[in-house]
């Protein structure tokens, strides 16, 4: 737990700690929240701060911007750890709160990783946020649906913030270059390619971006009072061979689709060297996790539905672990999909649906499976020949369920491919069972 002034700094601070922007001018990214007439610039400018949680990932400026809307409101500021704070300082920081706001001064309560707090450290905010004796602010990189508390998370605005972009990024660089917080003072050549170069390793993250500049730049090559920093100096800081990836994202995508389509042509081999490509470039190990877990329905279905399965669970893994050790994981999933039996046939099931969908979106849900909750609704007929599928004895009941328009459309159409077969047949016998077409 801390309590401070406003941006409280020493000399000897790390590069990204003395460029913490201190006003939303110098704040990068989040335009979609900052931007002008956006929700959270306008909370902010008319000081009607609510309890909010920042979701995103590391290094994109969620305490900071704690700290900004701290000093832009004019509130107490008090900085929790989740990992080191219980609920006796929990307890300790209310009182002294609720002894501000009798005194008329907002107390802004920054949680930084707050889903790490049990369900009792989160119960201890709720009085307290009830009664507005503090704002509660709280950050986390996991989704908040799963980690807070209802009772505490309905209090609470989410706001979702987004890694930065390589543009972003940059612009930050160079301020740090420019500023005399960071490197301005001093004589700093940088050879070309280096910032977009660190700009892509930080993968979003504003602090990772600085603390490598930060170490490129102490570790430079020094000719008097000029500093140069090269490509080769910055890829021994990062660990990272300087692999083709380009800012724009146009290499990004190729690798994806590489990926993709050497899995889709069951090659393993091809789809685990380019998952090696994209990983070892920086790329964000759960982004690849969850193009996977869309292959598995997208191309692999219910001719392997265990494809589905190990695809999450390698998401899990990259979620607990990180890298490097998750990549085993991944390229564990990565040889299953591309060894998997192929079915498209739940993709073009969910494509063809979704044309009619969209073309006829007033289609009426046929009377026969509506609900009848009231007595006026059984009246107009509501439900009227529902026939419960667990009373028939196969178990499938003579009902037409689709619009009348639409009655006999078929979009699901099984392979002969893995265990799709079988459904394919169980298809073919219920639908003899109706008196249906196959």
């Amino acid at each position: 737990m801390e309590q401070s002034s406003f941006f409280d700094r020493g000399a000897a601070d790390p590069l990204a700690s003395r460029m913490r922007p201190r006003t939303l001018e110098e704040f990068a990214g989040q335009s979609h929240l900052l931007g002008e007439g956006k929700i959270l610039r306008r909370l902010i400018d008319s000081d009607r701060i609510s309890s909010m949680i920042f979701w995103g990932p590391p290094g994109v400026g969620k305490t900071t911007l704690a700290r900004i809307i701290a000093n832009r409101t004019k509130s107490s500021f008090v900085d929790f750890s989740a990992v080191t704070s219980g609920i006796k300082e929990i307890r300790e920081v209310m009182q002294q709160a609720e002894q501000n706001r009798r005194f008329g001064e907002r107390t802004i309560v920054f949680v930084d990783e707050i889903h790490r707090f049990n369900k009792a450290q989160q119960d201890a905010f709720l009085p307290f946020v009830e009664k507005g004796s503090i704002i509660l602010i709280g950050a986390t990189t996991e989704n908040p649906s799963f980690e807070v508390n209802a009772a505490l998370l309905s209090r609470c605005k989410v706001f979702v913030l987004n890694a930065l972009t390589a543009e972003e990024i940059e612009g930050l660089l160079r301020m740090a270059l420019a500023d005399p917080r960071g490197f301005g003072g001093q004589n700093v050549r940088l050879e070309d390619g280096v910032l977009p170069l660190i700009a892509r390793f930080s993968n979003g993250d504003a602090r990772t971006a600085l603390n490598t500049l930060e170490m490129a730049v102490l570790n430079g090559r020094r000719e008097g009072e000029t500093v140069t920093v090269g490509r080769q100096l910055v890829e021994q800081c990062t660990s990272k061979k300087s692999l083709l990836y380009d800012k724009n994202g146009e290499e990004h995508y190729n690798l994806i689709s590489a990926l993709h389509k050497s899995m889709r042509n069951s090659d393993p081999d091809a789809a685990v060297y380019w998952l090696a490509r994209m990983l070892e470039a920086g790329e964000d190990p759960l982004y690849v996790a969850r193009r996977l877990i869309r292959f598995a329905s997208e191309d692999i279905g219910l001719a392997d539905s265990r494809a589905l399965e190990i695809a999450l669970a390698a998401y899990q893994a990259c979620h607990f672990l990180g890298m490097p050790e998750c990549s085993i994981h991944l390229a564990h999933a990565v040889i299953y999909l591309s060894l998997a039996p192929r079915s498209n046939a739940v993709y073009r099931a969910y494509e063809s649906a979704k044309r009619d969908a969209l073309t006829m979106l007033d289609e009426p849900v046929p009377l026969v499976i509506r609900n009848a909750p009231t007595g006026l609704m059984k009246e107009l007929g509501y439900g009227d020949g529902y026939v419960y599928a667990h009373d028939v004895e196969s178990k499938v009941a003579d009902m037409e369920c689709l619009p009348e328009s639409l009655r006999g459309r078929r979009y699901y159409h099984p392979t002969e491919s893995g265990s799709e077969s079988r459904m394919a047949r169980r298809l073919e016998e219920i639908r003899a069972l109706l008196g249906r077409e196959p």
